[in-house]
């Protein structure tokens, strides 16, 4: 029996809501105004080390700074 409660539109579109969250966050941020647009694209950012291992040891960390995918 199928249920007769409404259905989240971003499930409905076979979307995470994460994934609506960020596209949502995402078209904020382009249509703030200077200089609060700068402030949250620089928080966008996202940063990490990534290690290699070798014969159970790490390697020396290699750090990145990557901006997450625009919507």
């Amino acid at each position: 029996m199928a249920s007769s409660a409404a259905v989240p539109f971003w499930r409905a579109a076979g979307m995470t809501y994460i994934t609506y969250s960020n596209i949502c966050a995402n078209l904020v941020r382009k249509c703030l105004k200077e200089p609060y647009k700068a402030e949250s694209m620089n928080r966008e950012k996202v940063h990490f080390s990534l290690s290699k291992w070798a014969d159970g040891k790490p390697q020396k960390p290699v750090l990145r700074s990557d901006a997450p995918e625009v919507f």
